[in-house]
């Protein structure tokens, strides 16, 4: 699995001109399934993801978690963080987990997301034409993948 985790003072998903799920201080997280990935690797990224001291603290420092500032989360999933384009010009998803595969480990991570933050995680809509608005705060925009 790979995550792009984006620190926002705001992010919201619209799908068809209908916001599927909003919030403020937190994470944006665009997640893509690789054909492999198993619910391992989604216990760690979802460890991971809560956790990650990513917040400023009273110093300055960034040494909280989403879950120490009561933040929240909108998970996003993203098949093209895929995508391989090391040959020709056309990027590859053929490591891309398909739909069958990807989108209950897509809803698992909400709902194991949702239980470690002790709160609801907003979520798009999976497979479908996404627009994603964000305030990207800082900027902090940090790469995870349960493969490295």
């Amino acid at each position: 699995m790979r995550a792009v985790i984006q620190r926002v003072t705001q992010a919201s998903c619209t799908v068809d001109g209908v916001c599927t799920g909003a919030i403020q201080q937190g994470l944006l997280v665009l997640l893509g399934v690789e054909e492999d990935d198993t619910e391992k690797e989604q216990e760690w990224l979802a460890q991971k993801l809560v956790n990650l001291r990513i917040f400023s603290d009273e110093a300055g420092l960034m040494n909280k978690s989403v879950q120490d500032i009561g933040g929240n989360i909108l998970l996003i999933s993203q098949f093209t963080l895929i995508a391989q384009t090391k040959k020709g010009n056309r990027p590859s998803f053929i490591r891309a987990a398909r739909p069958n595969k990807a989108e209950p480990l897509y809803q698992v991570m909400g709902e194991r997301l949702s239980t470690l933050l002790g709160k609801q995680v907003q979520m798009g809509i999976f497979g479908a034409d996404m627009k994603i608005d964000l305030r990207n705060d800082g900027p902090v925009t940090i790469i995870l993948d349960t493969k490295e």
